[in-house]
């Protein structure tokens, strides 16, 4: 195991009817920019729960960040926080609320003079005001990172930047999840399973609880994956449901342990350029990955498909191949495309995919050992074969 300092500094507060508590947490003297999405919480009532808890707070409210955040939506969420000086961000609504909030927390302790894509390509930015979270829907894990992931609709890019500080404070009230439809419910099982799979699936033998705790997470997903997509699931599993997202990406399953993040940065491509959601593309770009390096990944495949798949017999080679298979299977079973054929994304977009790559010269993988020629490759095994 690597050495590591591990701090999380976000207060966690979660249960049903924990949104009337925002008042105990939200400091004094500060006026409160509340962000939200396209208006699904006026219709699952989270917003007049929101509403009257900070009924006697001083705040104003920005509408309109919509799914991968984009910057031009962003900056006019900049320039309507300087306007109002605002001094606190709660973001309310799902991950892309909470990221594009990230960056506009970063923005408002900048000048004018300084463009919010400027801030995004920083990757650490120095500053932000404080800024919390009212959770809607489970998959980013935001409400407890300091990652953010941004849009560009001008050149069809997304990038990540990390924010100098975490939420202040998240709730979680799992009641908020019922109102979720089908479509979201799958892309971001997908996301969390990326996640997870993102920071599990490398060399074996670096730390047994990261790898069990990781397991368990994704043991955790594969049952409640079908419960979840019943019209009307148990609170009990809309609260595992919630609570893994956020464990899934709130670093205490990576410790001292690599990580990949090559679907991810793949996953954010197709989606930049094709509008595709993000849980989407994971589903599609993951199993592809590890059919290409599955020389590397083997071994790692292996011990997934005995503890989570229940992949017991033939040779490792076979038993990892059929990992693979069950983890595509997964993502399908979940009604997602798991092949670009399926999702309508043409070989253009691949080109253009692994130009990308090729002029920005990023490293991707555990080793920073991922070519623009083996993305090629990836991209290919993310299509049916060719007869």
């Amino acid at each position: 195991m690597q050495n590591f300092e591990y701090y999380n500094p976000t207060r966690l507060i979660f249960g049903r009817g924990e949104i009337a508590s925002l008042t105990r947490h939200i400091p004094e003297g500060v006026r409160v920019l509340v962000t939200f999405g396209g208006g699904s919480v006026k219709r699952n009532g989270v917003y007049d729960q929101v509403k009257a808890a900070l009924a006697g707070i001083d705040h104003v409210e920005f509408w309109g960040i919509e799914a991968n955040p984009k910057v031009e939506t962003l900056r006019k969420c900049i320039e309507f926080g300087r306007e109002q000086k605002a001094g606190f961000i709660l973001a309310v609504g799902g991950g892309s609320v909470l990221d594009g909030s990230k960056l506009v927390a970063c923005a408002l302790t900048e000048g004018e003079t300084r463009d919010a894509w400027d801030i995004v390509l920083s990757r650490r930015p120095a500053r932000c005001i404080p800024y919390a979270s009212v959770m809607t829907l489970p998959a980013t894990g935001s409400e407890m990172n300091a990652n953010s992931v941004i849009s560009r609709l001008e050149t069809k890019e997304k990038l990540a930047f990390v924010a100098p500080e975490n939420p202040r404070f998240s709730i979680l009230d799992p009641e908020c999840c019922r109102s979720l439809g089908a479509a979201q419910v799958a892309a971001s099982l997908a996301d969390i399973t990326a996640h997870v799979l993102e920071q599990y699936m490398t060399e074996p033998g670096q730390s047994r609880p990261m790898d069990r705790w990781a397991e368990g997470l994704l043991l955790t997903l594969v049952d409640i994956a079908p419960a979840l997509r019943t019209p009307e699931p148990d609170y009990d599993v809309l609260a595992d449901y919630m609570l893994t997202a956020t464990l899934g990406l709130n670093d205490m399953i990576c410790m001292g342990v690599n990580q990949d993040w090559a679907t991810h940065a793949i996953g954010h491509e197709i989606t930049a350029l094709t509008g595709m959601a993000h849980g989407a593309t994971l589903a599609i770009v993951f199993p592809a990955l590890l059919r290409v390096l599955i020389d590397t990944k083997e071994a790692k495949l292996v011990q997934m498909g005995e503890r989570v798949f229940d992949v017991h017999y033939g040779t490792n080679r076979e038993r990892a191949l059929e990992t693979i298979v069950r983890l595509e299977a997964f993502f399908a079973s979940l009604g997602l495309p798991t092949r670009l054929d399926e999702a309508g994304v043409g070989e253009d977009v691949e080109r253009e995919i692994v130009r990308r790559f090729e002029e920005r010269n990023w490293k991707l993988g555990e080793h920073k050992n991922i070519t623009p020629a083996q993305i090629a490759a990836i991209l290919a095994s993310a299509r049916p074969a060719k007869a």
